[in-house]
């Protein structure tokens, strides 16, 4: 069967390899099991940690790195869905990229019937986003800055806009993601790389700074101590974007002397954020459309994954067809 391999950084094929085995006495917390084929699946930022070689073992192992995928359940030993339904898969540590996989029949939903595919599938990274700003107080009538503006600090605007903030300041050194930034629910965007970052979001605040701060860049390019310059005093940042696994020159008087609260965000529920999110979207309570920049047949997978990681045409959401 098909499966992708990243077989040194940047680079990736696809492989033809034996069935997955299945063990289907197996199960996680109690749940059963299905044989989950892909469908459509989509590039996020954490798979570029595979593609890009950031992980210092390569060549990466077989199946990386998919998880945002929708597909079809081939079979199953549960009784959650049926053969034949359509859901929204992610499965463990990014091993998706596969032709067909078995997983737990708790990491998938339903997916829902009345968006495009290509929206419903976007339920997987905003289910994570809602998630994250439920780690902070309400946001209504709230000014909040998002750092960073690659699809992920994208959905951020188009959330928080719907739960209410006052401003939503997009800050990104891409003028043309800020553009996109507007149609997704910003009020207000600053480029650092042009603007004086604390300046610019003092004019929009009234002087105040921002009552929340969401870090969604992450790993290679940390923003912290910028979060700690942009929040008010008992203010509250979200680190989102997955960080390093330590962080030099951290300005933490900053931020103490603010008497600020620092929250994390990681692992979602598929219980209540992934169906909320796919909720949103059938209901139309958000519009993600702006974000849906590029769709690549599975065997161009180099191509999607280097139009992806190098941004090239304002890629946002980069989608990925496998054969039905």
């Amino acid at each position: 069967m098909l499966a992708g391999h990243i077989y040194s950084p940047r680079k990736i094929k696809l492989i033809d390899i034996p069935d997955l085995p299945w063990d289907k006495s197996a199960s996680e917390d109690g749940a059963g099991q299905i044989l989950f084929q892909p469908e459509l699946a989509c590039l996020c930022g954490s798979d570029l940690l595979y593609f890009d070689g950031d992980y210092p073992d390569y060549p990466s192992e077989i199946g990386q790195s998919l998880h945002e995928m929708i597909g079809r359940v081939v079979d199953t030993t549960g009784d959650k869905f049926s053969v034949g339904d359509r859901v929204l898969c992610v499965p463990i540590e990014h091993f998706g990229f596969y032709e067909r996989f078995p997983v737990s029949e708790a990491r998938a939903i339903p997916v829902d019937p009345r968006p495009a595919e290509d929206e419903a599938l976007l339920a997987q990274p905003l289910g994570t986003v809602l998630y994250g700003l439920k780690k902070v107080p309400s946001v209504l009538d709230k000014d909040v800055v998002v750092l960073g503006q690659g699809p992920i600090g994208q959905l951020f605007c188009a959330a928080l806009r719907n739960l209410g903030a006052r401003e939503i300041i997009a800050v990104d050194p891409l003028d043309s993601r800020l553009a996109t930034s507007s149609k997704m629910g910003a009020t207000a965007v600053v480029n650092p790389s042009r603007d004086e970052l604390v300046d610019a979001v003092r004019q929009v605040t009234g002087g105040t700074l921002a009552d929340v701060v969401v870090e969604a860049v992450g790993h290679r390019e940390q923003r912290i101590n910028d979060c700690f310059d942009l929040v008010r005093k008992g203010g509250d940042i979200l680190v989102f974007g997955v960080p390093e696994q330590t962080i030099s020159n951290v300005n933490w008087r900053v931020i103490f002397d603010k008497n600020a609260s620092i929250h994390t965000s990681i692992g979602p529920s598929f219980e209540r954020d992934f169906p909320l999110a796919m909720r949103w979207i059938a209901e139309e309570r958000v519009d993600l459309r702006p974000i849906i920049t590029h769709r690549f047949p599975v065997d161009e997978i180099q191509l999607a994954f280097d139009t992806f990681a190098e941004r090239r045409d304002g890629a946002q959401k980069v989608f990925v067809d496998f054969p039905k």
